[in-house]
């Protein structure tokens, strides 16, 4: 094969590997902490809200928590396993105040928040999110597919779409007629 036969190989699987990783989605969603209820102090009928919220979802490395709440009358902190048994928030990992606080799930850890305000972790304002542990394991339900089943939800804040769908998707149709056309150019 010559030099130039090599140059079109070359050139056509590099087109090709290209494409392929152009088409690709990587899937990583944002989880509005506590759903339909802000990040607030829970009702006493419903104490373990956050508990229950953080079981509910398959998080995975690369998703986001966005905890929404009045900044003039909250925040959010991270803390060690330690001060979120003790509620103690006196030296937290990270602090957020802004009342639109993102958190990025960087790797597969527990994860411990509670509200920054005095009085409101002993009052179950606290979310534990167990990586390891299993709570994020494929057993827990995905999150709605589909545009019919992914509704927006009005509260204080403004409008708040549900997370996508889980499926990855490929684009193959356009993937395979960018393909073949560059195949059929170059040979």
């Amino acid at each position: 094969m010559g030099s130039l036969g090599f140059q079109k190989q070359l050139l056509c699987s590099t087109t090709l590997l290209f494409f392929l990783l152009i088409q690709t989605q990587v899937l990583c969603y944002q989880y509005k902490v506590g759903d339909l209820s802000a990040w607030g102090l829970p009702a006493s009928s419903n104490k373990n809200v956050y508990a229950k919220w953080s079981k509910k979802y398959n998080l995975k490395t690369g998703d986001s928590l966005l905890f929404l709440y009045p900044p003039s009358e909250d925040s959010v902190v991270q803390v060690t396993e330690e001060a979120y048994n003790s509620c103690n928030i006196a030296d937290p990992i990270l602090y957020m105040n802004n009342g639109n606080s993102v958190f990025n799930i960087t790797s597969l850890d527990n994860y411990y928040f509670t509200s920054g305000q005095k009085g409101h972790c002993e009052k179950y304002q606290k979310l534990k999110i167990s990586m390891l542990s299993g709570n994020a394991s494929s057993s827990a339900p995905a999150p709605p597919s589909g545009p019919a089943a992914a509704p927006s939800y009005e509260n204080v804040f403004g409008s708040i779409p549900a997370p996508p769908s889980s499926s990855p998707s490929i684009n193959i149709p356009v993937f395979l007629s960018v393909a073949m056309g560059i195949l059929i150019y170059v040979h």
